[in-house]
């Protein structure tokens, strides 16, 4: 049974994640009117596609961390583009790799602190330096996590530190906030993600 509460939060999370994946995979995405609108596959070429200098991004572990940032996090041949606090400012941007392996560790890392072992950190994850890995992560991310929030009772949403998430302020917030938090995590970012494909599409 899912919380009345949980349930437009939760329908919330199903949308933007079939949302994302759509306008990621293909062969058709949501336009927003109610039509399908076709659109190809994401290339890796797109996912690491750098509009700009020095965006931040996945990376080799040879090649070592881009400009301004000071490490790569993640485990396996490729990390992702970090920085010891303070963080730079302007903040860096960041390719369709940046963001979208960020969401998937953000759900992953979450997930396991929820519902796991609740011992997963930064380290454990493993970045994915291709568009299908990538792709998959996220998938994976968002499953593990809604399934975390399926097992959340009533009394879990008002439960300050039911998510103990070490990287923010989850284990001093109800869990009802971090849910919602991490809603706007995926929109967000997912808008982002689709602005760049159309960017990319349009380069010329």
């Amino acid at each position: 049974m899912i919380p009345p509460r949980l349930a437009p939060l939760l329908d919330q999370f199903d949308f933007a994640c079939e949302r994302l994946s759509g306008r990621m995979t293909g062969p058709v995405m949501d336009s927003g009117d109610g039509t399908d609108t076709r659109v190809g596959p994401m290339t890796d070429a797109e996912y690491l596609w750098e509009p700009v200098p020095d965006c931040w991004s996945v990376r080799r572990r040879t090649a070592g961390p881009g400009a301004r940032a000071t490490a790569l996090t993640g485990q396996g041949d490729w990390g992702r583009d970090v920085a010891a606090h303070p963080h730079p400012w302007p903040p860096p941007f960041t390719t369709i790799a940046w963001r979208l392996s960020h969401l998937a560790e953000l759900l992953t890392i979450r997930a396991d602190h929820t519902a796991g072992s609740r011992t997963l950190t930064r380290d454990d994850y493993a970045v994915s330096g291709d568009v299908v890995g990538g792709v998959d992560a996220f998938d994976v991310g968002a499953g593990a996590w809604r399934k975390a929030l399926v097992g959340a009772g009533e009394a879990a949403l008002d439960t300050v530190g039911y998510c103990t998430y070490p990287h923010g302020s989850d284990a001093e917030e109800p869990f009802i906030d971090v849910v919602w938090w991490v809603n706007q995590e995926v929109l967000h970012h997912g808008a982002e993600i689709a602005l760049l494909r159309d960017l990319y599409r349009e380069r010329g």
